[in-house]
């Protein structure tokens, strides 16, 4: 095992020397007149090839009122525009070889189509059909209203995450628009209206919002040639505004408590912390991998295996454009309360804020980044993927020729330093799902 580790980081290091060379001679990339941004990378290996189109639209674009607009559109836009009627995009794709997804975040909205190269004029046909002539049809608008209505109610019901983060999000974020959920409100989902729906798409599905990335076994003259045929006839629109709002420091621990049916307690810890741009996002995400990742992990192997305190125990954080939330998440065992869950994880920080991780530690992460990341780039649609979320987190896609170097240079210091700088009490929010009435002790790190 350990030769193979060795041998996958040696592949790495050698793409990312390649890479860093000369990216230009890996990806390409050209802007149209209405200002919708293409990259291009070549990959012949096989006759397949992707695009993903991310939008620059999320929930934080959103305001009281209209939550959840977003995620609507992720499904109206498989439902109908001027070429191709209700449930066409679908069938014309899959006629065609190809397949599709979608996912809403925060921050965008991407649509992923995988096809046969032989099918890209097809993709391209499909794509700006829907960008240029979405039909907002009222019915297909009242149908799709139930769906979400739907899968809110279903999805707060099914999964104790879902119901206990909406709530501490709603806590931890005073004034920023992450306080909502990326599927929004019930009552916005009911009430908006045909006029929200088309000032939204308007505005945000214009081509001068959008990141294209296409990938695989393609060239930049043809990728050109069908972009300016079928996209650039779309016209801009005035660029949206900047969402301006900071979320003020937060001053003092926030707890809450959400009651469901549950068999045993769910303990939420929620801390602030920078956007992914920031200089501390590389030793965030290690700390985040030295407290989760793998059942030798730090929370796993002390609040699951050593002292039973939890079935499950891990920590999330997400990429973002803007400050955002680092989450520490644990499900009690059958004998224990949340008080106890709780106190495990501020343990386990407080050895690392106090001490530090190890050197093994660190570099055991640093091992599995590279492999992880130099897994996904062996694919066309990871490199698809990796590319766009380098151009929109990162704010160019060239980054991602430096994020070994960027994880490299992560030292033992940094980690205990942003473990102090963030995980402090005032800068939590605390979080408890449980079937009664009966309260938790405050944490007191």
């Amino acid at each position: 095992m350990r030769n193979r580790i060795v041998l996958v980081f040696l592949c790495f290091t050698v793409f990312v020397v390649k890479a860093q060379e000369k990216p230009q001679d890996n990806v390409q990339q050209f802007t149209l007149k209405n200002g919708m941004k293409f990259l291009v990378l070549e990959d012949h290996s096989i006759p397949n090839a992707n695009m993903y189109i991310f939008w620059k639209v999320g929930s934080r674009n959103e305001y009281p009122g209209i939550t959840g607009l977003s995620h609507f559109f992720e499904h109206m836009m498989f439902n109908g525009s001027k070429k191709y009627g209700p449930k066409m995009f679908d069938r014309t794709m899959e006629a065609a070889g190809g397949s599709n997804n979608a996912y809403t975040t925060e921050d965008v909205t991407v649509y992923t189509d995988w096809f046969p190269s032989t099918a890209i004029e097809t993709i391209f046909d499909l794509e700006s059909d829907r960008v240029g002539h979405l039909a907002i049809d009222s019915a297909m608008v009242a149908s799709e209203r139930g769906v979400v209505l739907s899968e809110r109610s279903t999805g707060l019901e099914n999964s104790n995450f879902r119901n206990l983060s909406e709530q501490v999000k709603g806590v931890a974020f005073l004034a920023h628009p992450y306080r909502w959920s990326v599927i929004g409100y019930e009552s916005d989902i009911k009430n908006w209206t045909q006029q929200d729906l088309q000032n939204y798409f308007d505005t945000y599905y214009a081509p001068n919002n959008a990141v294209v990335v296409v990938s695989g076994d393609v060239t930049l003259s043809r990728v050109k040639q069908l972009a300016e045929q079928y996209f650039e006839p779309i016209a801009s629109n005035e660029a949206p505004r900047e969402v301006h709002t900071e979320e003020p420091e937060q001053r003092g621990e926030k707890r809450v408590m959400v009651h469901k049916k549950v068999s045993t307690p769910n303990v939420l810890l929620a801390y602030h912390v920078p956007e992914t741009k920031h200089k501390d996002y590389y030793a965030l995400d290690v700390l985040s991998s030295v407290l989760s990742d793998g059942k030798s992990s730090r929370l796993y192997s002390s609040l699951v295996d050593e002292q039973e305190l939890a079935t499950s125990a891990w920590a999330y954080m997400p990429q973002s454009f803007d400050a955002n939330l680092f989450y520490l998440y644990g499900v009690a065992s059958s004998d224990k309360i949340a008080a106890d869950v709780e106190a495990g994880f501020l343990k386990e920080i407080e050895k690392i804020k106090t001490t530090g991780i190890t050197a093994q530690e660190l570099q055991k992460v640093k091992n599995q980044k590279l492999v992880d990341f130099y897994r996904t780039l062996e694919t066309i649609d990871g490199k698809s993927n990796t590319l766009g979320t380098y151009e929109l987190y990162f704010g160019d896609y060239k980054n991602m020729y430096t994020a070994a170097d960027s994880y490299e240079k992560v030292t033992l210091e940094d980690v205990q330093r942003v473990a102090n700088t963030y995980f402090a009490k005032s800068n939590r929010t605390v979080g408890v799902l449980q079937d009664n009435e009966t309260t938790i002790e405050a944490g007191t790190n």
